[in-house]
């Protein structure tokens, strides 16, 4: 059954993105192919690394992040999940606390750290299932010294620019209270 074109509106997403319009019925319309999509087409976009972006159809709000954690909470529900629930308390702890924006920039690094290294050793499109890169890691511990220097460097950096940024925090909340370090 082919889809209804809802009615055109301008966006605001750059040229060469991918524009999909959430409506107040909760159905997702993609502009490029003129159809409705579901959230697991979504997710294969984010699997294909294709640009796009989600915004409500009347007001123009971007969801896009919304509709990526909501592709993460199903994951996390539909099997085994990535993570604990220590590592989600870990994080909502973060949340309003003075290193929130450094945490986000250290877990954005990391995984894309992570996501380099799976690349060097093998595109998972090309058949590394869980068990062969689970058998790889156990036989390469050199190897892999060698490519998680570069994590390992990235973490001190990142640590010590939290370090810096908790000290000066500090040294300000002292300074306004009349202590001198």
């Amino acid at each position: 059954m082919p889809a209804k074109s809802p009615s055109p509106k301008s966006s605001a997403a750059p040229a060469g993105r991918r524009v999909i319009k959430k409506y107040p019925n909760r159905r997702l319309y993609d502009t490029n192919t003129s159809t409705y999509i579901t959230l697991g087409e979504i997710k294969q976009l984010v699997m294909d690394s294709q640009d796009f972006v989600v915004t409500d159809a009347k007001s123009g709000e971007d969801l896009t992040r919304s509709m990526l954690l909501q592709i993460i909470l199903e994951a996390e529900a539909a099997g085994a999940p990535m993570f604990s629930e220590a590592v989600l308390a870990n994080i909502i702890r973060f949340y309003g606390h003075a290193m929130q924006g450094f945490m986000g920039k250290y877990l954005e690094s990391h995984v894309q750290s992570f996501m380099d290294m799976q690349s060097q050793l093998g595109d998972s499109k090309k058949g590394v299932s869980p068990e062969i890169w689970s058998q790889f890691m156990q036989v390469q511990p050199p190897m892999m010294q060698n490519m998680l220097g570069a994590y390992v460097q990235q973490s001190q950096s990142m640590l010590g620019q939290m370090q810096e940024q908790v000290q000066k925090q500090t040294e300000q909340m002292l300074g306004a209270l009349g202590i001198k370090k």
